[in-house]
């Protein structure tokens, strides 16, 4: 049944004025979830620590994207009123108490909890007062040749005009006394990104007492040297956040490689959104900086510990294996597997079934990376398709299409090199394609290409035969060890007929194209879960099973959320899994009582998206690429693919089982927006670990079939 057979039903009255929680205080309650990880004493340190750096970069980048767009939008005078009713100066002001709140409560873990933490387990992050002076010397003579080279002191005077402050870049402001005339002077030191942002202390004995050394201490320590005959009265660190999101419009008819580069070149000088400044900072030198960067006293962060914390990232990798999560063996998938020294044909397990690869558990070199690398090796094999979204910079994908095309065999590569803060990496891999003979292709104009497909061609015998791969993750190796996804494997004929038609349509001209076993956005994604969705409610009215159960990153579209709330009106039972944003509000008598949402957090980034509909006993399982979020179900190209066989979708059912079980751990969201966190049972043990669960049960899967 289409959504267009079938109106949606809502309660009303006050339910629907007040029926979607604000997207912005939703991702900020997210980043609290991450914090709360950072809290947690039962997390090994350093996994705390690097909670702790995640949480600091994951504000950066809310506000250079979503404060920064408020923001621009206000400023244009094109601001809209919210689904919530706020406007976008209520929004800002919302988001800027609590961003206060949050980055406070992160300085604080830091200085109170975290850094005493790491002085006990034997990593010591000390400044320069506490250093012995041979400890001094060692850092003086680094500063000397490593740091002073590259070093750029600006002095701010009637010839030399304020200098220009790159977003994220850690400073110091200089107040300085001319020893000849006594005149006062300011000057900025920005503090070099590209060196490590604690510097280990030389002479240290070992991992298990290692000293670090903030690299802007060393800097301040000598800043004499940058300025003789100055003498150095004050020096204060300060960071400033632009708004560093793109705006390119296709439709001028330039190269979108050459606007592009010219829009990133504009993105170092985007509007400044936020100022981070240490508590002590003299106050005329804090008014000097809000004047010259034109920002307002409520984007001011003054913070009691070190600025830019996204640099305990450093302090987290150390190899300190108890301070760390227990490792995780991962493995081969088990019907990709013939030994430890043995190369599966992946084109011959394929003939035999379809296999569904849950990644990180399962190794994503030797499924998907193998897949393409044996398809670029073979002769077989007359063409490669593929999309690619983000990939590393020495990427094993990319060197397998340019081998394939270096062999003589036709290649296509849609690269998106619109992918958010990818995109000077993907110019460069387009470029490197190019020049290899790949056909490169940047997709639809005004469109993300955002879905990740591979489409094999090859030749057997008297047929072509097409092998295909659609997952819900990047093509990027390094990721895939710590992001979730799954990823199926398929020779299946329908799909490899509707990856053809979607690469015809991404390269070419197909308007007009329709699909069998895929659900394609713009447009085809939304109408398609909402039809769905209906069709539950259907079975409800009838008697039959009737469930809907989605998994994504974020869920804020309206459409989808009022069509989950019409389900759960009419009795269907609904569960969601969200890691990021949620707009819908479960629990609310009249409107969504049949609505549970958890989100569950852990060692590894929760990144796969699957949608389940019970059916009427005839269950519809899809995974994709697609997040329930406006610019995925309008101005994106995402492909959701269905599952076919039955092990399959037992398998998603069972992993979404586990996230829901009232003895998993995970949060729960409340009607009111506040996420719960559940992690111990009534007699105070823990609950179990939903990623720790799964690879138990992956581990054991493979050795009951390879018993």
């Amino acid at each position: 049944m289409s959504e267009e057979t079938m109106a949606i039903t809502l309660p009303e009255g006050n339910l629907l004025a007040d029926r979607y929680l604000d997207r912005e205080m939703s991702w900020l309650a997210f980043n609290q979830r991450v914090l709360e990880l950072a809290e947690d004493e039962t997390v090994p340190l350093l996994e705390r620590v690097q909670f702790a750096s995640i949480f600091a970069s994951n504000l950066d980048e809310f506000f250079m994207v979503r404060v920064a767009g408020l923001k621009r939008r206000l400023a244009t005078g094109l601001a809209v009123t919210a689904p919530t009713g706020l406007s976008a100066t209520e929004q800002l002001t919302e988001i800027s108490e609590e961003a206060h709140r949050l980055q406070g409560r992160h300085a604080r873990l830091f200085r109170e909890v975290l850094e005493p933490a790491l002085e006990t387990s034997g990593i010591h992050l000390v400044r320069w007062k506490e250093l012995a002076e041979e400890d001094k010397t060692s850092l003086e003579a680094y500063f000397q040749n490593q740091i002073f080279p590259v070093l750029t002191p600006l002095a701010v005077d009637p010839a030399h005009p304020f200098p220009y402050i790159s977003g994220l870049s850690l400073n110091l402001a200089v107040v300085l006394k001319n020893l000849d005339t006594e005149k006062e002077h300011f000057a900025r030191v920005k503090v070099p990104p590209l060196l490590p942002r604690f510097v280990r202390v030389p002479g240290n004995s070992g991992v298990t007492n290692a000293r670090f050394v903030p690299l802007e201490d060393i800097i301040g320590q000598q800043l004499g040297r940058l300025f003789p005959g100055m003498e150095v009265q004050q020096q204060h660190a300060f960071r400033v956040t632009r708004n560093e999101d793109l705006e390119v419009d296709e439709d001028e008819g330039e190269n979108l490689l050459v606007a592009l580069e010219k829009e990133l070149l504009r993105r170092r000088f985007g509007p400044p959104v936020r100022l981070e400044v240490a508590n002590n900072i003299n106050p005329q030198v804090l008014e000097l900086l809000v004047r010259e960067l034109d920002i307002s006293e409520e984007d001011v962060y003054h913070l009691p510990s070190l600025l830019d914390l996204t640099g305990l990232a450093e302090i987290a990798s150390l190899k300190r294996p108890e301070l760390h999560f227990a490792k995780h063996q991962v493995i081969t998938n088990r019907y990709l597997w013939v030994g430890e020294d043995e190369k599966v044909d992946i084109f011959s397990a394929l003939r035999k079934r379809e296999i569904l690869l849950h990644h990180p558990y399962e190794s994503f070199t030797t499924s998907v990376q193998a897949f393409l690398e044996q398809a670029a090796a073979d002769p077989q094999v007359l063409a490669i398709k593929q999309t690619l979204y983000r990939t590393s910079g020495d990427s094993p994908i990319v060197d397998a299409l340019i081998q394939a095309a270096e062999a003589g065999k036709q290649v296509l590569a849609l690269v998106e090199i619109k992918a958010r803060f990818d995109e000077q990496n993907n110019i460069a891999w387009a470029r490197k394609l190019e020049q290899a003979g790949v056909h490169v292709v940047y997709g639809i104009v005004g469109l993300k290409t955002h879905c990740k497909l591979s489409l094999v061609i090859r030749q057997e015998g008297n047929t072509l035969r097409r092998y295909c791969h659609i997952g819900t993750g990047n093509y990027n190796p390094k990721t895939a060890r710590f992001y979730e996804d799954f990823g199926l494997l398929t020779a299946r004929e329908t799909v490899g007929e509707d990856l053809t038609t979607l690469f015809n349509q991404l390269s070419g001209y197909a308007p007009a194209a329709s699909f069998k076993s895929l659900l394609v956005s713009p447009n085809g994604v939304r109408d398609g879960l909402v039809a769905r969705i209906n069709q539950e409610i259907e079975h409800k009215r009838s008697g039959l099973a009737a469930r809907v159960r989605i998994k994504v990153n974020s869920l804020v579209d309206e459409k989808i959320i009022d069509a989950l709330y019409a389900a759960s009106n009419a009795g269907v039972e609904v569960d969601i899994i969200v890691r990021g944003m949620c707009s819908l509000r479960p629990g609310v008598a009249g409107l969504s009582e049949n609505i549970r949402v958890r989100s569950v957090l852990g060692r590894y980034l929760e990144h796969s998206r699957a949608f389940v509909f019970d059916g009427g006993g005839d269950p519809e399982v899809y995974i994709g690429s697609a997040d329930m979020m406006h610019r995925n179900l309008d101005r994106r190209v995402e492909a959701l693919v269905r599952l076919s066989q039955p092990d399959h979708i037992k398998e998603v059912n069972h992993a979404m089982d586990l996230a829901m079980a009232q003895s998993s751990a995970s949060w729960h969201l409340q009607a009111n927006g506040e996420w719960v966190r559940h992690k111990l049972d009534a007699n105070g043990k823990p609950l179990t670990d939903v990623q720790d669960q799964i690879m138990k049960e992956t581990y054991a899967k493979r050795a009951t079939r390879t018993a």
